[in-house]
């Protein structure tokens, strides 16, 4: 399930991006600002008009999180990029497939968006997988647009459309 972020997700999300071992192989960046998770949680609570949070739950465990922020795709056009990130004992059990395709009902039945998008390192062959199995169509590659490690990477493009969800069923 997928639920609002409360005071105490903030020591886990830190964990998930902040620290080499929780953000997983295509996800660690550097190390970044401590605070900037609290400043958010400060400012809205992770819930804005241009995107937000929402942890991902399984029962009792908070396995991670699932993110979108609105993207400007043309003049007065627009449509939600969304992310993921699970803890590593959270990843390869189709959490992510499943949180992913909550967040896609989640977001067309309460905005009128009608395009949401996700991008993945073109290595990142599980969550490829997972994009797919949530009912997203591959787009294309993206050249070079991801730095990390010292060397530009490529990501897959990814988008489900409002008409291809059906929004009875989850």
């Amino acid at each position: 399930m997928l639920r609002p972020v409360t005071e105490e997700d903030l020591a886990l999300l830190h964990r998930l991006f902040t620290d080499p071992a929780g953000t997983g192989e295509h996800e660690w960046h550097g190390w970044l600002d401590s605070q900037w998770l609290r400043r958010l949680w400060d400012e809205n609570r992770m819930l804005g008009e241009d995107g937000g949070a929402l942890m991902v739950a399984h029962g009792d465990n908070t396995l991670g999180s699932v993110s979108w922020s609105k993207r400007s795709t043309g003049f007065r056009s627009f449509c939600w990029t969304i992310g993921i990130t699970l803890a590593p004992e959270a990843r390869g059990h189709g959490h992510g497939s499943a949180a992913q395709r909550l967040l896609v009902h989640y977001l067309f039945s309460h905005t009128q968006m009608t395009r949401i998008e996700a991008q993945t390192e073109s290595t990142n062959i599980p969550e490829q997988r997972a994009l797919e199995k949530a009912g997203f169509t591959r787009e294309g590659l993206l050249r070079s647009v991801v730095f990390r490690h010292g060397e530009w990477r490529d990501d897959v493009l990814y988008s489900v459309l409002r008409h291809e969800v059906d929004l009875d069923n989850k």
